[in-house]
């Protein structure tokens, strides 16, 4: 990829960018004459904005449209492949890697034990194996954006600490001391916040008109609020920490040291290591009708159904599941629903509870969409 040349005026600059922005959302390649037609710019401007996008490399020639008669309309569509980031995951037992590229296309992946929870020795062994993944898979590291990391934990990005991560057992850790070891630009992220942003992305542009509520269900449990595309931070950064939220007063200990939280009742802790198992072990045995796996599973959809409904109380919006654990439920989605539709004072469906398009590996496409929109913002 060239480098785009410098626009006269900031003006010229920001129509480039929205007639890129138009072809990266086209669904099939688009003609001159379809930009010009449909943005309402004249043709020696869309023409002149294509020479420069095809020059850098960032568009090229899609399928030849079919003509309506006379010499057929050439389409154009991004070049996926000029740039990639990486979005890494970092749980209480593991480190996970995903390259995505410009459209999000998964180019690789990788899994590796976690060695420590401490700041800088986890930013040593992302470095570490960071170098073997773009080894390993064959990547250009000239064409590396950045790498985005997420944490299940409060971030506080002003203080450039993690306040607290309940799942990891840490507190105040430094995010310079992760980013430190990594010679790559680096944006650390809540896992929840990423995966509600990823959920974000894989909605249509009308479906992204709907604000919705992300609920994300793994050895944890978080969250995210998205108003009008945005996820809703709030005054400390903390909302949707709904792993958090008190669904039984007096209740099971949580990793947080307070009592009857919704992470101790209903997080991937709860029915599979507390009682020994993987989760594709236990969900075999609830598959095979066991019976202490069917009690304890009814006890998990009970307590969730309470958080659900009270998500549509507060936030009277689409509540969408994600997180591994979501991977397993599309089986128990009626169930799950005819629960929260009995709670609800106001309407007797709960079609407004959805399954997320990526429940094992949203946190980490979100997060190196931190690098994309950077990357596109900036052509």
């Amino acid at each position: 990829m060239e480098e785009l040349r410098p626009t006269i005026t900031e003006r010229r600059r920001q129509t480039r960018n929205k007639m890129y922005r138009y072809i990266y959302d086209a669904e099939v390649p688009v003609s001159k004459q379809q930009i010009s037609t449909s943005m309402g710019y004249s043709l020696p401007t869309v023409h002149q904005n294509i020479a420069e996008l095809l020059d850098a490399g960032l568009i090229r020639p899609g399928e030849v449209q079919k003509s309506t008669g006379g010499r057929p309309a050439v389409g154009y569509t991004i070049d996926e492949t000029v740039r990639f980031a990486v979005g890494i995951s970092v749980s209480a037992t593991q480190l996970r890697f995903l390259a995505t590229d410009v459209r999000q296309n998964e180019l690789a992946y990788k899994l590796v034990p976690l060695s420590s929870s401490e700041g800088e020795k986890i930013g040593e062994q992302i470095a570490k194996e960071l170098e073997s993944f773009f080894e390993e898979h064959e990547l250009d590291q000239k064409k590396v954006l950045g790498v985005g990391i997420t944490f299940p934990g409060v971030i506080d990005q002003e203080k450039d600490v993690i306040v607290l991560s309940p799942t990891l057992r840490i507190k105040d850790i430094s995010l310079s001391a992760v980013r430190r070891p990594i010679r790559f630009p680096v944006f650390i992220e809540n896992d929840s916040t990423s995966g509600g942003a990823a959920e974000w992305l894989g909605l249509t542009l009308k479906e992204r008109e709907e604000d919705f509520v992300y609920l994300f269900l793994e050895n944890g449990i978080g969250g995210a609020v998205f108003i009008d595309g945005h996820p809703y931070l709030g005054s400390e950064g903390r909302s949707g920490e709904f792993g958090h939220m008190c669904i039984v007063p007096g209740g099971r200990k949580c990793n947080c040291g307070k009592l009857g939280c919704l992470e101790a009742y209903c997080s991937a802790f709860h029915f599979t290591s507390d009682i020994g198992l993987t989760p594709e072990e236990f969900f075999e045995g609830l598959a095979e009708g066991k019976e202490s796996h069917l009690a304890l599973w009814e006890e998990n959809l009970n307590y969730l159904s309470i958080a659900i409904n009270n998500l549509r109380m507060a936030f009277d919006c689409n509540v969408i599941l994600g997180g591994f654990v979501s991977a397993f439920l599309e089986p128990y989605l009626p169930a799950l629903r005819q629960k929260c539709a009995a709670r609800n004072p106001f309407e007797n469906r709960a079609d407004y509870i959805k399954l997320g398009k990526y429940p094992t590996k949203a946190g980490m496409r979100g997060v190196a969409w931190h690098f994309m929109e950077e990357f596109i913002n900036g052509i």
